[in-house]
């Protein structure tokens, strides 16, 4: 029996997440009297995930009440940094500097819904507050950085915008224990690794190319193809290569959905099993993601469901990372 050994990015980013893990917070009480407040912060980011993200609010309305609005919460404080981040205005980093300070307040101002909703999520599920900060660490690099050179810088990056997500989603829903940290990192790469498959188009229409530029070069590749949008044999291979070690780090993740609490798992089974539809999606378009932005239409995802349902039931939970 061989033994798993996990990749050189896997260590650097699972040494991230452990140190977030001990700047976990302690129980703190609910004050009664800010419970219609709560309620209408709560509310504003429902709103804000619905309006925003049909894929992402239909897969939290398979959890508990509680952690669905709780879900939507750290929605809410991610889809607030890529507001700042993708507009084209001036000062984007101190305006992100400032809703990092809000954001990881425990006593926001009232009329910051989202900060007082975010503040009370921390509170209840005893967060690491290092794991908020990672994430507005990694959201800062889109503001100075917009090329990779190696898949263990993109994997960084990843853990930084994704990975981060799902560790404090793990918080929320509920998990056996430190030992599910390495997969909620590795789903997080996945899913951040299928946006950048997805966008790659839209990306470099912006000016960004989050593709491993010495992968590119190892396929013949470089930015001018990327301009020319052209899907040639070259670049069927390079979307090949990429689309094989997505889905492998899919298959190394899915163990860790049984690590989570039982009303949780339906949730993230489903965002993992939907988002990772959509490389079906490219693939059955020739690998065209120039002209197109694949997706995956509300029948499909509907359809499965079921199996979805069947997968969760049938995990067991896996001896280790």
């Amino acid at each position: 029996m061989t033994t798993y050994q996990p990749r050189a990015w896997e260590n650097t980013l699972l040494s991230f997440a452990h140190e977030g893990w001990e700047t976990r917070l302690r129980p703190l009480p609910v004050h009664l009297e800010d419970i219609r407040a709560l309620d209408e912060a709560y509310a504003y980011c429902d709103f804000v995930t619905r309006v925003n993200s049909r894929s992402f609010y239909a897969a939290s309305s398979f959890l508990p009440y509680e952690k669905r609005r709780s879900i939507r919460a750290l929605y809410a404080v991610c889809r607030v940094c890529d507001n700042i981040v993708d507009k084209p205005v001036r000062d984007r980093l101190a305006k992100l500097a400032n809703w990092s300070r809000e954001a990881l307040s425990r006593n926001p101002s009232p009329d910051a819904l989202i900060a007082m909703a975010w503040a009370d999520t921390r509170r209840r599920y005893h967060i690491p507050q290092r794991y908020t900060e990672q994430l507005f660490e990694g959201v800062a690099r889109d503001l100075g950085q917009d090329r990779y050179q190696t898949f263990d810088d993109l994997a960084t990056y990843a853990y930084g915008v994704a990975s981060t997500v799902g560790l404090m989603s793990m918080h929320i829903i509920g998990f056996e224990g430190p030992a599910a940290l390495p997969y909620a990192v590795k789903l997080g790469v996945a899913l951040q690794i299928t946006n950048i498959l997805r966008d790659i188009g839209e990306d470099f229409r912006s000016g960004r190319v989050y593709l491993p530029l010495e992968e590119l070069s190892a396929f013949d590749l470089s930015e001018q193809d990327l301009s020319r949008g052209l899907v040639d044999d070259r670049w069927r291979a390079f979307m090949r290569f990429q689309i094989g070690r997505n889905r492998q780090l899919y298959a190394e993740a899915w163990p860790g959905v049984g690590m989570l609490n039982t009303d949780g798992r339906m949730a993230i089974a489903a965002a993992a099993k939907i988002y990772g539809a959509i490389l079906d999606d490219i693939e059955a378009h020739d690998y065209d993601v120039f002209q197109r932005r694949a997706h995956v239409s509300t029948w499909k995802k509907l359809s499965m469901l079921p199996g979805i349902w069947w997968g969760v039931h049938g995990l067991n939970i896996p001896d280790g990372g």
